[in-house]
């Protein structure tokens, strides 16, 4: 007991017996009280029900021996009363009547002395303590056997071994099995085969004391069908902590295990996607493209082969362009008609078409010769179109019965779009390939009649200029000028004396020597020639010869008087030819050189006419054509 003051109600018509246990109260050291003296029966009923005390003492003997029916009614309305009985005579069966009645403790007035009064009410305390401790745990068992068995959640308890002990709805609804046919049997009933062992190890860890959370593991049912269940055991321990047992919650998770399945399969579909969108955009090669697009559909479609058909739009035939999958390469014999067979068919109809079982004769597939050692089954042609005409045929092959869903369907129709585009992109990606080679050659016919014209303006050079780009061309080449320069080198070379269409006739055709005031217009073609080209950004590339072919290695050239390095390559390549020429050829005003005369003067200018490399390749082994 504290030494905090504890309030006491006392009741009883008897003054005397009123003025003992007052005496007796007061007289009290260990703790202070402070009284309630309730006198009629009517006044002591009230405070009873309604008053806040921590002990009551009730004489038997109030209002004709009403005590008892005092206690009786005050227990009916509140629970937590310490009700004591006081007694004049020492009466068993008064003393059984009142605890009957619910009161804590059974005094008599004659015997009560400080402390078997301070344990009566200790003891009362203690007891009525006691008994609303176990009401509420008592309701709580209640409350929580309600939740347990209310719950949808599988919920059980196990001894050390396996035996269950407790079984409640969630788990009759879970694994089928009723609280009767489970209660008394092994966990193990529950457990597949292969997860026996997981089973002994996870019961082993539980009696460690280890607590299990969200374990994901599998489980049988009644009917034999398997769950996937998420899992939590803790150990069951006694009042003194040891572990007696273990207690499970389990739920049913087979749909979040379909939706994840679908959401794997969703994002794995999406990554198909990307990466045949990557082919596409990556590959000019059609067939790298569709042998992507194959690898994909047999992944995620899970079939064992796949093809490709494409349509002649000229024969208007389906005919075998890839396949993946297959034993034999009967099937790239494939060429049929449109409408013809199940493809030709869904090919003509621009739909999905699909037969559970090719080698059914009633089901027309046309080709079954073909496929006779793959052991085919099911099969399904999806027409491959883009802005409405059909490019070909899907088709999927597999070797046992197809079982597919609307969703399987669809990514199915997706793929059969890409594969569409895929095509369209190829053909647009070589239609345009072919009016590029098409503008191309006309590009450099044109190149050619210009030369050809400018060759007619002057008839003592007529040829120099196919001449001059054909020598240029072989020089460049020995030089390792790459393909796409060469392509320049060509061009220059056609356009090299374009400037010229600027100089008159007077001075272009003159048969004798120019004075220098003619030789500084004549200067001027270079100009000329870049003013003319240089807008033209096709043949911008090509303007180092026609702009630069008359500079110099030593930087006394025109019409900028570039040094070295500066001219560029294609530019000093070409010079070296184009004297070459010029000095075998007749003109009006000297006859052609011989050929080692020709040769002599080209050494001798290397180094300041002509860049030195270049001589000596063009004067070493075969590379002196123009001479």
């Amino acid at each position: 007991m504290t030494a905090e003051t504890m309030i006491v109600l006392t009741v009883g018509d008897d003054s005397n017996s009123q003025q003992i246990l007052t005496d007796l109260l007061e007289s009290c050291t260990a703790r202070k009280f402070h009284l309630q003296i309730e006198r009629s029966f009517d006044d002591a009923q009230r405070a009873m029900l309604s008053a806040v005390y921590d002990v009551c003492f009730i004489d038997s003997r109030i209002a004709g021996n009403r005590g008892l029916e005092l206690v009786s009614r005050t227990i009916a309305a509140r629970s937590d009363a310490a009700l004591i009985v006081l007694s004049e005579a020492d009466d068993y069966k008064l003393d059984i009547a009142a605890m009957d009645a619910g009161a804590v403790g059974f005094l008599v007035l004659s015997q009560l002395t400080i402390p078997s009064l301070e344990r009566a009410i200790r003891y009362g305390i203690e007891r009525k303590q006691c008994e609303t401790n176990f009401q509420q745990s008592q309701q709580r068992t209640a409350q929580l056997a309600a939740i347990v068995d209310g719950s949808e959640y599988a919920m059980m308890s196990g001894l050390f071994d396996g035996t269950i002990t407790s079984w409640n709805e969630g788990a009759h609804s879970l694994y089928g099995y009723s609280e009767d046919e489970m209660v008394g049997q092994s966990f193990e009933k529950l457990v597949p085969d292969d997860r026996k062992a997981e089973h002994k190890d996870l019961l082993r860890r539980v009696t460690q004391g280890e607590k299990l959370k969200s374990y994901e593991t599998v489980r049988l049912t009644k009917d034999g069908t398997f769950v996937d269940i998420s899992l939590s055991i803790s150990p069951v321990r006694d009042l003194d902590g040891k572990i007696i047992g273990h207690s499970a919650i389990a739920c049913d998770i087979r749909q979040r295990k379909l939706y994840e399945s679908q959401i794997q399969r969703q994002v794995m579909r999406i990554q198909a996607l990307r990466n045949i969108d990557m082919a596409i955009t990556g590959s000019l090669d059609l067939r790298v493209t569709l042998n992507v697009l194959l690898d994909q559909v047999t992944t995620h479609l899970k079939v064992d082969s796949a093809a490709v058909l494409l349509l002649n739009p000229h024969t208007h035939r389906l005919q075998f362009a890839t396949g993946r999958g297959f034993r034999t390469n009967m099937l790239r014999g494939t060429d049929m008609r449109l409408g013809e067979g199940i493809a030709g068919k869904a090919a003509l109809e621009k739909k999905v078409i699909d037969i559970s079982n090719i080698n059914d004769p009633e089901q027309g597939f046309a080709r079954l010769s073909l496929v006779q050692n793959e052991d085919f089954i099911s099969y399904w042609a999806a027409p491959l179109i883009t802005k409405g005409r059909v490019e070909g045929i899907l088709e999927l092959y597999h070797r046992s019965e197809l079982v597919c869903d609307d969703e399987w369907v669809a990514f199915l129709e997706t793929l059969a779009g890409q594969a569409a585009i895929a095509i369209e992109n190829a053909d647009l990606f070589n239609d345009l390939q072919k009016s590029n080679t098409e503008l191309q050659l006309a590009y450099d016919r044109t190149l050619e009649g210009w030369s050809k014209a400018l060759d007619l303006r002057d008839k003592e050079t007529e040829g120099h200029t196919q001449r001059v780009t054909e020598g240029a061309m072989r020089l460049a080449r020995a030089l390792n000028v790459s393909d796409s320069d060469l392509v320049q080198i060509r061009r220059g070379g056609l356009l090299h004396d374009i400037g010229k269409m600027g100089i008159p006739d007077s001075i272009l055709l003159k048969p004798g020597p120019l004075t220098q005031e003619e030789w500084a217009i004549m200067r001027q073609h270079p100009v000329y020639a870049y003013e003319l080209v240089a807008p033209i950004s096709y043949l911008r590339p090509a303007l180092d010869i026609p702009y630069c072919h008359h500079e110099k290695w030593d930087g006394t050239g025109y019409p900028r008087g570039l040094v070295g390095d500066q001219i560029p390559l294609a530019a000093r390549i070409f010079a070296v030819v184009d004297v070459c020429d010029a000095l075998t050829s007749d003109r009006p005003y000297r006859k052609a050189w011989p050929k080692n005369k020709v040769h002599e003067y080209i050494l001798e200018a290397s180094g300041t006419h002509f860049d030195p490399h270049v001589v000596e390749v063009f004067l070493s082994g075969d590379y002196t054509f123009c001479c």
